[in-house]
């Protein structure tokens, strides 16, 4: 890596970021990793244009998410028969394990959720970003997206916990 060459520290810097949220959405490996290729593809080529390489984070996850969006749109729909087969083999959980769930448990969860939950919840959580941050990247007022994260919070706690939120 070399001083003239920031592209190359910021893909070592940010890979593993963008591949963990391009996971959360696309929930396949390939899949992930081609998004996130298309990203830093993009970056190569537009990235110029940004100012402010602080900025650079944000960026690069608005342009995945866009990308994300623009191959569902082609497909016409979400291919869903996989998760419902998955959520035969979902594990149930008592109220003390809730904090021992990990993200093999939560990924086939979250994927239970809408796309708009999916990404608050996937940018919040794990990645760290502020509600105003994602509000920019998603482009909605910040009150949309604590309101989408909080239905996602209650949809993924009926989801891992069911006997808890039954009546």
């Amino acid at each position: 890596m070399t001083a003239a060459d920031p592209s190359e520290a910021i893909v070592s810097e940010h890979y593993d970021t963008l591949y963990r949220f391009a996971l959360s959405l696309t929930r396949a490996d390939a899949d992930a990793r081609d998004l996130t290729q298309h990203t830093f593809y993009v970056w190569a080529t537009k990235g110029h244009q940004l100012r402010d390489l602080a900025k650079v984070k944000t960026w690069l996850h608005t342009t995945l998410h866009r990308a994300f969006l623009r191959g569902r749109q082609r497909q016409g729909r979400f291919p869903e028969q996989e998760l419902d087969e998955a959520a035969a083999d979902l594990p149930t959980h008592a109220p003390d394990q809730a904090d021992r769930v990990d993200a093999l448990e939560v990924l086939p969860a979250l994927a239970q959720l809408d796309e708009k939950s999916q990404t608050v919840v996937a940018l919040f959580y794990l990645e760290d970003y502020a509600y105003k941050d994602i509000a920019v990247m998603l482009g909605v007022p910040v009150g949309t997206v604590k309101s989408r994260l909080a239905r996602a919070i209650a949809q993924l706690r009926e989801i891992l916990l069911p006997e808890t939120c039954a009546p």
